[in-house]
């Protein structure tokens, strides 16, 4: 029975690192996997020097923005906390000792290696210095340890192309996919629940994809809610205290826009399928709901006491896509609905308008901007 325990030691009558590992074969080349403590993974891994060329390195620069990051997250979530292997490459000659000669410990044994040799990230460089300036807040977490998969590698041929390889196919999570799964973030939770309480976005959001087909019979997505509400409720600091009053607040607002888009309803019933609805009205969109997440945040700043009593004005607006001397330049360009931050912002301004709400100075320069290229068309009373 061998132990999970990954020691290794530093052999310096030999000079070489020798810790346990598992042989396996790919390509038909030998790799090793392996577990460091994290203490000694800045001593013995290395990475390319960002001053090189792309050409003679064997991976990307290191993005030092993103090593604070994943820093905080390891200080943050010490007893629950996951990371992925390290990917390396040993540019050096090493010796793999098995336990026995024959059987499944054939291949269980130890590696030896020599200090002299170079052990190369190919994957996990952010991960690495992310660990080295961790420890310096935590050092308690240096006797944890993260597995490793080693290959053998005596040039950066080979080095090159496995980084080329790993990363080639890699395809991150979605962004809805992404707030589903995370219940370390409190907001994510917050508008998890928030979908119970709000018809249309209850049973008709799309949890896995971060856009929706024509003939899909799902409302919004998950990250489209979570945007608009995160743009309705602000910069939040009290989350973790007043989470259920923020999630009632939220509800409250999403309730009483439903109750002023009756297509919305319609959805609901099921008298208009929601294929129908994004083909026809611009308020089945993502950027229509983010838009009405950022109104609603100035309209409860601008009046806190009424602001219900303002909402019945969004059933005086045209939403339909027809109606493009509104939308086009606003939520569509060229017919299609585009959510860039420019038509985002127009689109919030038509919202805050018919609300009667005050603009912000860039909200009325981008406004100036587009009645500007109308050819002397008020869009504004077009609505």
């Amino acid at each position: 029975m061998i132990s999970a325990r990954a020691d290794y030691v530093e052999s310096f009558e030999s000079s070489t690192y020798q810790f346990p590992a598992i042989r396996g074969i790919q390509a038909g080349k030998e790799y090793y996997i392996t577990m460091f403590p994290m203490k000694v993974i800045a001593k013995l891994f290395s990475f390319d020097d960002s001053d090189l060329p792309p050409k003679v390195r064997a991976q990307r620069t290191l993005n030092h923005a993103r090593v604070p990051m994943i820093a905080k997250y390891l200080t943050s979530n010490p007893k629950d906390y996951v990371f992925s292997s390290i990917t390396a490459s040993i540019d050096g000659e090493v010796q793999f000792i098995p336990f026995e000669q024959r059987g499944i410990e054939n291949k269980i044994g130890k590696l030896i290696v020599p200090m002299t040799a170079r052990i190369i990230i190919n994957d996990g460089q952010h991960r690495r210095a992310a660990i080295e300036e961790a420890l310096k807040l935590q050092p308690e977490l240096g006797l944890e340890t993260i597995s490793a998969v080693l290959f053998l590698d005596s040039g950066l041929k080979r080095s090159q192309q496995m980084f080329a390889d790993l990363n080639k196919h890699a395809v991150p999570p979605t962004k809805s996919l992404g707030i589903l799964y995370d219940n370390r973030d409190p907001f994510s939770k917050l508008v998890l629940s928030l979908l119970e309480m709000v018809p249309v976005f209850n049973g008709l959001t799309e949890f896995e994809k971060t856009t929706i087909s024509n003939r899909s019979v799902k409302m919004f997505t998950l990250s489209s809610i979570y945007q608009a509400t995160e743009a309705f409720l602000g910069k939040i600091s009290d989350l973790q205290t007043n989470c259920d009053n923020y999630m009632n607040f939220a509800s409250e607002y999403w309730n009483e826009v439903y109750r002023n888009i009756p297509e919305w309803q319609w959805a609901v019933e099921k008298r208009v399928t929601t294929a129908e609805l994004r083909k026809e009205y611009i308020h089945a969109h993502g950027i229509a709901l983010h838009a009405l997440g950022r109104a609603g945040h100035t309209l409860i700043e601008q009046y806190p006491d009424v602001w219900r009593e303002k909402l019945p004005q969004l059933q005086k607006m045209n939403w339909s896509r027809e109606n493009t001397k509104v939308w086009e330049g606003r939520a569509m360009v060229g017919g299609r609905i585009n959510k860039s931050q420019a038509n985002l912002t127009l689109t919030t301004n038509i919202i805050k308008i018919f609300l009667g709400l005050q603009l912000t100075p860039d909200e009325l320069t981008a406004e100036k901007n587009f009645n500007k290229g109308d050819r002397g068309t008020d869009r504004r009373t077009s609505a």
